[in-house]
């Protein structure tokens, strides 16, 4: 039902008695995803994740869990990060990087720090996947492709009622459904078993890859043809910087903790570095999960089920009370993918 409706027959109830029950509110967001039923969720191994302990704060213990990537994204990477963990490389480090609407970066400060024996030295061509076969196959699988079509006619269908609802045309003449759809980043985008990601088409193929999101997490490198080997890690805490994007390599996410993260006090060196060694947070302990005896089990919203269609679709018109004009589209990185401890 369109707004301008409701409003109408929200005006007209005060006047008139009326018999049949008032349309109920469109749910937020949030409302879609408590709802979810339970098969609708997918768990998360806890071989796919990263527990990072730092020193207790004010306020008692800090701990971030990062998910790792899935095949085929990163994986060169992810093995040296499942290396340095085994090995426990990262005990005694520190966050040493705090730099305001971008990054928090952790790692060794003092960039001596003997690394362990075995990674990988992974080439800049890794920030990108070229596998078409089989992420073609895994998309289709996943329904992916379509959960983004029925978003975006969704999101159409809901601009274009906003606009005949205000009489309003796009600036440019341009169609407002383009506009919509466009991303300065990539010519796709798409989900990928529970993640974002972006692509394009290429002479020789496609190439898909991950998309810097807030929370992500990806590798502290030097120029190019360095592309880091794992050791010194970042998450985003600010604005979405696509500009990034398969320029760094991306290797997970923040899935719990990131205020531990995002709430520290920005650094006052060059690139938000701590310039005192005091105002550095130290790193009690990184291990995978499948070490930590107490972990909680995690899940996310399956991308491929009709729950996260429809939770898509509302972020990106929000119809619940508060709002009074659907946006009729969002960035990709304005439909975080829930996660949640298991119930």
């Amino acid at each position: 039902m369109k707004m301008h409706l409701l409003a109408a027959v929200a005006a007209f109830a005060l006047l008139v008695p009326v018999a049949a029950e008032e349309a109920k509110p469109a749910p937020s967001p949030g409302e879609i995803v408590a709802a979810a039923p339970a098969s609708d969720w997918t768990a998360i191994a806890a071989s796919d994740l990263l527990v990072m302990d730092l020193a207790p704060g004010a306020r008692g213990p800090r701990r971030v869990v990062i998910q790792l990537m899935p095949a085929p994204f990163s994986q060169g990477w992810i093995g040296n990060i499942r290396k340095l963990a085994a090995a426990r490389w990262w005990d005694g480090t520190s966050v040493n990087r705090v730099q305001d609407n971008y990054v928090v970066q952790w790692g060794d400060a003092t960039e001596k720090k003997a690394l362990p024996e075995g990674l990988m030295v992974v080439g800049q061509e890794n920030y990108v996947s070229k596998d078409r076969d089989v992420l073609d196959q895994l998309l289709e699988k996943s329904g992916g492709a379509a959960a983004a079509e029925f978003f975006a006619e969704e999101a159409e269908n809901a601009a274009e009622e906003a606009m005949a609802a205000t009489g309003a045309s796009s600036a440019d003449g341009e169609p407002y459904s383009d506009r919509r759809v466009r991303d300065p980043y990539a010519s796709h985008h798409d989900t990928f078993f529970g993640w974002l990601i972006a692509g394009h088409r290429k002479d020789d193929g496609y190439e898909y890859w991950p998309v810097h999101c807030y929370a992500m997490v990806g590798v502290g490198r030097n120029l190019s043809p360095d592309t880091g080997s794992g050791a010194e890690l970042y998450t985003v805490i600010g604005h979405a910087p696509r500009h990034l994007d398969r320029n760094i390599a991306l290797v997970g996410r923040v899935i719990e903790g990131i205020e531990h993260l995002s709430s520290l006090p920005r650094g006052t060196g060059a690139l938000g570095f701590y310039e005192k060694e005091e105002e550095r947070v130290p790193i009690l302990s990184v291990r995978i999960g499948t070490d930590i005896a107490d972990l909680p089990a995690f899940e996310y919203l399956s991308t491929e089920s009709a729950t996260f269609a429809q939770y898509a679709d509302a972020r990106a018109n929000r119809r619940d009370p508060f709002f009074n004009v659907p946006a009729g589209g969002a960035d990709i990185c304005n439909i975080p993918v829930p996660v949640r401890r298991r119930p």
